[in-house]
């Protein structure tokens, strides 16, 4: 897959991939139909950074999940 084009097929497997990652409850936090292209690459950036952890400690969790609700309100 080639995440450096901006799709909503990209964008939603990102936004999975976290989610899978972090052991995310909630779905509904953040919609790949909401974001525009500047997020996307704000979006590229968390999943790589996520995808390139093992674990992650409660504050990571926390700041990341901070992140992706800032990208949702944007």
């Amino acid at each position: 897959m080639n995440l450096s084009q901006n799709s909503l097929e990209n964008t939603e497997f990102m936004i999975e991939e976290i989610k899978k990652k972090l052991r995310m409850a909630t779905g509904a936090a953040l919609k790949a139909t909401v974001l525009n292209d500047e997020q996307y690459e704000d979006l590229r950036d968390i999943y790589e950074m996520v995808a390139s952890k093992s674990n992650f400690s409660i504050s990571e969790i926390e700041a990341i999940t901070s992140e992706l609700g800032r990208l949702r309100k944007a």
